[in-house]
């Protein structure tokens, strides 16, 4: 089971958490209805994937900019203002949706402006946690973390499809933006959260010295790399508003039951990850998820009998979490605290901008063949990559932490 020992012994951890739970329930109910909404007005899956793609430059923009001012400024500050700022952009899109004429063009900038904040406050939330437990309970937080991304994961898209019927998109929008106000008080709350001194000034530089320290080091590009290739080809996210209606020939209830699935899965895999701990090759390990995720998104696609179809998406979920564990234990036990704000941009760049990627290809390759095609295409991409990977990065294959290496003992890249 998941060991709760940094939620017990740690205050500040506890608060983090919770404002951060809440922040990702609120977004969830965003991340359904944006798509929902796009759908609605245009009946085209290729535009849901190109709402997602104008949302990929201001997120990884973003996650660079914040994570470099993470290295230098309090952390505590850069996610009061990206909260603040947030619930400000849901509350635009509240308005938009509340108008007689909903703009498409105002969807595309709001949430684009959404994207990066949420962008730049990701490398902050994720480099704080080392600060706040013992070294020997990082992997019991992540894994706690996964917890409650997971169940806001569940929670929030099937509330959200409740929302959708009963209270319309205004309301859903505007619950995103409450959620917000609620972690503003968790954060005030919070110690100040300053990173170590002597960081590079942000700018330029300091990204250019954080690709440095990551280049020639297998284990963190395996980390990168390997969780791109599964949220671009396996992340069938945009499909599925027109899954809902033309395959499963459902509604909002549908729609919010086909976000939740992965997220019920990662949950039990959450809440089981007490023998990941026990992983001495934990680059192995990620790879094998990473494909299990590639063969349950496929068979997904061959699926036309809704519960089935859950069971699967739960099944690639639980997967997935298990790889989200172990990369984010890797990452941050192999870097120091100076590198460790830039190191996680590069790492929510990867996380939040690799499923609007994938959302674009989806959507594309549907547009000209049909939603199963595209699915199962994804899929077996998703293995071939992950396959392909393996041998190319033969140091994160072998090696993953099994000798809980230094930050500078990574082999070098072949």
């Amino acid at each position: 089971m998941v060991d709760f020992t940094p939620l017990k012994e740690s205050r500040e951890f506890r608060l983090l958490f919770g404002g951060q739970v809440i922040s990702m329930l609120g977004n969830q109910l965003t991340t359904v209805a944006i798509p929902y909404q796009v759908f609605t007005l245009t009946h085209s899956s290729l535009q849901v994937g190109l709402i997602s793609l104008a949302q990929l430059i201001p997120l990884i923009a973003g996650s660079l900019v914040g994570g470099a001012m993470g290295d230098v400024y309090d952390r505590r500050k850069l996610l009061l203002f990206s909260a603040l700022a947030s619930s400000v952009t849901a509350g635009g899109l509240a308005l938009n949706a509340a108008s007689p004429h909903p703009s498409l063009i105002v969807l595309y900038l709001v949430s684009a402006l959404a994207a990066g904040l949420m962008g730049f406050a990701n490398p902050s939330r994720n480099a704080a946690i080392p600060m706040l437990v013992k070294p020997s309970q990082l992997l019991a937080a992540y894994s706690f973390n996964q917890v409650g991304f997971q169940l806001a994961i569940i929670i929030g898209p099937a509330f959200a499809g409740l929302l959708l019927a009963k209270a319309g998109l205004a309301w859903t929008y505007a619950l995103d933006g409450a959620s917000f106000l609620i972690t503003i008080v968790t954060l005030i709350l919070l110690r100040p959260l300053l990173p170590t001194p002597g960081a590079m000034k942000p700018g330029l530089g300091s990204l250019v010295e954080g690709f440095r320290y990551l280049r020639g080091r297998q284990i963190l590009q395996g980390v990168y790399l390997l969780d791109l290739d599964a949220m671009i080809f396996g992340m069938p996210r945009a499909l599925f508003p027109a899954m809902a209606a033309y395959v499963f020939h459902g509604g909002t209830t549908t729609l919010g039951a086909l976000y939740s699935a992965p997220g019920i899965g990662a949950l039990l895999g959450a809440l089981t990850t007490g023998w990941v701990e026990g992983i001495h090759r934990r680059g192995r390990a990620v790879v094998i998820a990473v494909v299990g995720w590639g063969v349950a998104i496929t068979l997904f696609g061959f699926s036309s009998i809704l519960w089935i179809s859950l069971i699967l998406l739960a099944i690639a979920g639980w997967a997935d979490v298990i790889s989200a564990v172990l990369r984010n234990t890797i990452l941050q036990s192999s870097i120091p605290d100076s590198f460790r704000s830039r190191l996680s941009s590069f790492q929510m760049a990867v996380v939040q901008g690799g499923p609007r990627v994938g959302d674009l290809e989806a959507g594309a390759v549907a547009s000209v063949s049909t939603t199963e095609i595209s699915v199962v295409s994804g899929g077996v991409a998703c293995v071939i990559g992950a396959v392909v990977l393996a041998k190319a990065l033969p140091g994160f294959w072998r090696e993953g932490l099994a000798k809980r290496e230094s930050p500078n003992s990574d082999p070098p890249s072949s």
